[in-house]
């Protein structure tokens, strides 16, 4: 097959070509460089197609530097994702606790009395203590927000927080 540096990646007979005279050696390429554990075969057959994808943009001259860039890059990718992988799993949340199943057990049974407590709070009281408590707005933000003055909000805050503290032994507040 004559070289033309012009001819067309994306005709058949160029690119079949291009893939029987650069197949083996990148295939050999990456086996020598990185090993059988990052797949040199699919490295290789990957790399022919992205050449194939972008055909339109690469030359004839250029093809053989493209294969080899686009596969290494790849088995660098995938080296990267690894390390990512490794790291996690060191890094991986525990999947058990220190802590007793009583005070798992007590934890629970507080907060299911929690929540009653909080339902048998007035609405103004409860919308007003959990923008406060959970949301973390500032009292003259609640007040804007529910259209009352500051002090109101100031005396449903409180008022919720104290039937919470009668209701609920250990019950406090940051």
């Amino acid at each position: 097959m004559s070289r033309d540096l012009n001819e067309d990646i994306c005709e058949a007979k160029v690119f079949e070509y291009v893939y029987n005279t650069y197949s083996k050696d990148l295939h050999d390429f990456l086996y020598y460089k990185y090993g059988e554990q990052f797949n040199p075969s699919d490295k290789a057959q990957d790399a022919f197609i992205k050449l194939w994808d972008n055909c339109k943009k690469v030359t004839l001259s250029k093809a053989k530097s493209f294969l080899f860039t686009v596969a290494n890059n790849m088995v660098l990718n995938d080296i990267k994702h690894q390390k990512v992988v490794l790291n996690h799993q060191k890094n991986a949340p525990k999947s058990h606790t220190n802590e007793t199943p009583e005070f798992v057990l007590e934890q629970e049974q507080f907060l299911q009395r929690y929540k009653k407590v909080l339902e048998s709070l007035t609405e103004e009281q409860r919308v007003a203590f959990l923008l406060n408590k959970v949301e973390g707005k500032k009292h003259s933000e609640i007040a804007d927000f529910l259209g009352v003055t500051r002090k109101v909000v100031e005396y449903r805050i409180y008022s919720a927080f104290n039937i919470l503290k009668t209701e609920l032994e250990g019950f406090k507040i940051k």
